[in-house]
């Protein structure tokens, strides 16, 4: 049986055992005040407690900030199911990139992709030495197989149906500050030994904002997700005095265009953005499409904006079944990321 046989990335509806983040403990997530500092604890502490609803969820914390983490979120039980928290050093907080892409093989066993972390591209702002360690750290703790990769990679830079079909942007797996002289060849044949990725879709840019100075360079994970087999959800700019409107169109292009590992056509979903263009940092990159699927729900993005019920409600409709939830993710965004930045799922095997 080859690599690409054997491994395979579940799309995140699927049932999971738990949720993994990390807490915020130091440098800009923080901020340099203390109200930064409780504004960025209380968000993720609203996250976590927010997937626990629906699911268990373990909290890695740097050994350091142990006892900000249990005054803010506790140890135990808050919604349904446990917060855990477990020590190792840390240098920021955003799981999906820090941490490991499970996966899973044809006869059950659980898997976790260690792809290598360099603070989204080496980005002079970035401190990564102990996060390049975490992929490896959650794989042990979740009791899953490590697959290592040499492929500079996030687990905010793929988004996956299940079947084989993956989205990637071209900023990011060819970004020279990642993964110089790499080809799309050569990454779309570490995508299928390593999370059995058949068919690559390869998006031309991200959104506008994620380019600035804590930006990730273009990650999938706000501008496109796979809802169900066969249907994307888009952001969606309408306002054409927003850069990203272009981006939109371009996007809504090439997927309703394109086809899956099953040689289908794409039904693309528009779910448009908040209506605030700017905050005091310039034009936003606020995404509803940047949220986590749970057992038996979803937990989404709002900002206190006139588009959060709407755009919620087409969440509703995609996931059918599910219960949604907002969390105010302003704070988030603010600080470079989203909900489904600072999670990351582990599938039931």
């Amino acid at each position: 049986m080859s690599a690409a046989d054997h491994w395979r990335m579940p799309a995140e509806w699927v049932p999971h055992e738990r949720t993994w983040m990390a807490w915020p403990s130091s440098g800009y997530t923080l901020g340099e005040t203390d109200a930064a500092a409780d504004e960025a604890r209380a968000t993720w502490a609203d996250v976590a407690l927010a997937v626990s609803r629906f699911e268990p969820v373990t909290l890695v914390v740097d050994p350091d900030a142990v006892v900000v983490a249990r005054r803010w979120i506790g140890e135990g039980r808050h919604g349904h199911y446990r917060v855990d928290l477990l020590e190792a050093p840390l240098d920021d907080a955003w799981m999906r990139d820090i941490g490991p892409t499970f996966v899973v093989s044809p006869t059950g066993e659980l898997g976790a992709v260690d792809w290598v972390f360099n603070g989204w591209g080496a980005q002079e702002w970035a401190i990564w030495g102990n996060d390049a360690r975490i992929g490896e750290f959650v794989a042990g703790r979740a009791g899953a197989t490590r697959v290592a990769s040499d492929l500079v990679n996030e687990g905010g830079g793929i988004h996956v149906d299940g079947l084989g079909t993956v989205l990637l942007t071209e900023t990011v797996q060819l970004d020279p500050g990642r993964n110089p002289g790499l080809t799309r060849a050569d990454v779309e044949a570490e995508m299928a030994r390593t999370i059995g990725a058949t068919t690559c879709i390869w998006l031309p840019r991200g959104l506008t904002r994620d380019y600035d100075e804590f930006g990730t360079r273009g990650h999938v994970d706000i501008v496109a997700t796979f809802a169900s087999p066969g249907v994307v959800l888009l952001h969606w700019q309408g306002d054409p005095a927003h850069p990203d409107h272009e981006v939109s169109v371009e996007l809504e292009g090439l997927l309703s265009s394109a086809r899956d590992a099953r040689g289908e056509p794409l039904e693309v979903v528009r779910v448009p953005a908040p209506r605030t263009l700017e905050d005091e940092d310039g034009i936003v990159d606020w995404s509803y499409i940047n949220h986590l699927v749970v057992n038996d729900g979803v937990v989404a993005c709002t900002y206190d904006d006139p588009q959060d019920a709407a755009s919620l409600a087409v969440l509703e409709k995609a996931y059918a079944g599910r219960q949604v939830v907002g969390v105010d993710a302003r704070p988030l965004f603010a600080r470079g990321g989203g909900i489904h930045c600072i999670t990351q799922q582990q599938p039931r095997v």
